[in-house]
């Protein structure tokens, strides 16, 4: 007797590809830009050993990218830069890069004092990065529509190690499939992202022997030991977020003064005073003490009683919570120019960061308008502009100990003598503080000639400088330059 029911141990299809092709036209500052756009997921895979024996190349990830690629005049992309781009978190998609600054298209939310209300806007974007170089924009495991393979499990690639072999993976990929190892090619990150992209460009040279030619490192932190108020470092949190403290605080009329002056007396202070007082302990004699509050509180625009409150040592969401609590509102933590009305008066802690209340909306609403209506990705699963999958991320390379790549970031620029490095950082930003990057930067093992190829910019705005208008146009006519002068 014949069975025609399917054979429940026939393998499942193998995943495949899924890009969706559109093209466009934009006025750019630099004229008319015709252009490929291409959204969707490309299938990453493994290769299978047991037992040291081969057992297949496996599909792994379906990994979700947006890519654009200017039309050469004469057929030849070799000439033309690649940017490969992505956020940070760990556990954010891309959309915040790609909309709120590289992007043809943009999103439009208005200033920090007049923000636009919903639906949005999305307009052109004239300074657009893909002027001067092709872009894609990757999501990471879990963020975007990126996904493990049906059987998969997505977890596996929640830690620093397996991100960043699934991000150097597609960008081996796609300069492999689309012929751009000829290409100069940059990567840039933002936040989290500058940790995966030191740790990304180390993992291309060193398995690949792919070069880069620069990095662009946007609010960066590569030595989270100089800004963690865990149990490891506090006393050097302390010194690197006060200059923070100081300008967010001037931003807010409670420190009078002008900033640029104020921000060197606060990295002077935490060079000399505060840090002899933070080292010396209880050994710190009482008369000095009551100078260094006084400092603190002026510098802050906190209380003295506050400050003494803290034994001089001022963490950062308590900032956020303590600085306006008098007005009844909160400071950003991600920028702290936003403001938003406190949950509590009494409260140690802010329930919420308002800048990222801010703008999550009018960048959620723009990427999920654009990717259906304009580029054709209609795809019904989530957009996940957070990776709500994500519950713990493994950094079990970095165990007892806090996390450290600014290693990988000398070993690359040791290695090649070409490789040029920009470094943003934004007054206001007290998740990656300005000053503690800076540290960083000083304490580079790297030769004398190798700081010549790091450059270096400031923006009077938090950790996102596109959210100010005339910053986000100097910042891109900036990166232009930079790659530029590949």
């Amino acid at each position: 007797m014949s069975d025609d029911k399917p054979d429940a141990r026939a393998e499942k299809p193998e995943p495949v590809d899924d890009l969706v092709v559109t093209k466009h036209v934009l006025r750019s500052k630099r004229g008319e830009l015709r252009y490929r756009a291409r959204s969707g997921r490309i299938v990453l895979r493994e290769e299978e050993l047991k037992k040291d024996v081969f057992k297949g190349w496996k599909a792994r990830a379906e990994m979700s990218v947006t890519a654009y690629e200017l039309e050469p005049p004469d057929g030849d992309v070799t000439s033309r830069p690649i940017t490969f781009v992505f956020n940070g978190g760990p556990g954010s998609s891309s959309i915040w890069l790609h909309m709120g600054l590289l992007g043809p298209r943009r999103v439009d939310l208005g200033d920090v004092t007049s923000p636009h209300p919903p639906p949005y806007r999305l307009v052109d974007n004239p300074e657009t990065l893909l002027a001067v170089s092709d872009l894609v924009f990757i999501d990471p495991m879990s963020t975007g529509h990126t996904r493990a393979v049906e059987g998969g499990k997505a977890k596996t690639y929640h830690g620093f190690g397996k991100d960043v072999e699934q991000v150097t993976e597609l960008i081996r990929l796609w300069c492999t499939r689309e012929d751009r190892w000829m290409s100069p090619k940059y990567v840039i990150g933002e936040s989290y992202g500058t940790v995966r992209a030191v740790a990304v460009a180390e993992r291309l040279q060193q398995k690949h022997a792919l070069m880069l030619n620069g990095i662009v490192l946007v609010s960066s932190v590569l030595d989270f030991g100089t800004q963690d108020f865990g149990m490891h470092r506090w006393d050097e949190s302390c010194l690197n977020f006060l200059p923070t403290y100081t300008a967010i605080a001037h931003y807010h009329g409670k420190v009078r003064g002008r900033l640029t002056k104020l921000r060197q007396e606060a990295e002077a202070f935490s060079a000399g005073p505060y840090r002899t007082a933070l080292a010396a302990g209880r050994r710190l004699p009482a008369k000095e003490r009551t100078n260094v509050v006084r400092t603190l509180a002026r510098l802050t625009g906190l209380s003295e009683e506050y400050v003494d409150r803290t034994n001089l040592r001022i963490e950062h969401w308590r900032f956020c919570t303590e600085l306006l609590r008098d007005r009844g509102l909160t400071v950003g933590r991600i920028d702290g120019r936003f403001t938003g009305p406190a949950a509590s008066l009494i409260a140690e802690n802010m329930d919420a960061d308002p800048s990222m209340d801010a703008m999550n909306g009018p960048f959620a609403a723009a990427l999920h308008h654009y990717l259906r209506s304009e580029l054709g990705n209609e795809r019904d699963l989530p957009y996940e502009v957070y990776a709500n999958a994500i519950t713990k991320w493994s950094f079990e390379e970095f165990e007892g100990k806090p996390i450290f790549v600014a290693d990988k970031l000398e070993r690359v620029m040791r290695a090649n003598p070409h490789l040029r490095v920009r470094i943003e950082y934004g007054y206001y930003d007290l998740a990656t503080p300005y000053h503690a990057a800076e540290d960083m930067v000083a304490h580079l093992r790297v030769p004398d000639e190798a700081f010549d190829r790091i450059e270096h910019e400031y923006f009077e705005t938090g950790h996102m400088p596109y959210l100010h208008e005339p910053s986000r146009k100097r910042e891109l006519a900036s990166i232009a330059a930079f790659v530029e002068r590949s």
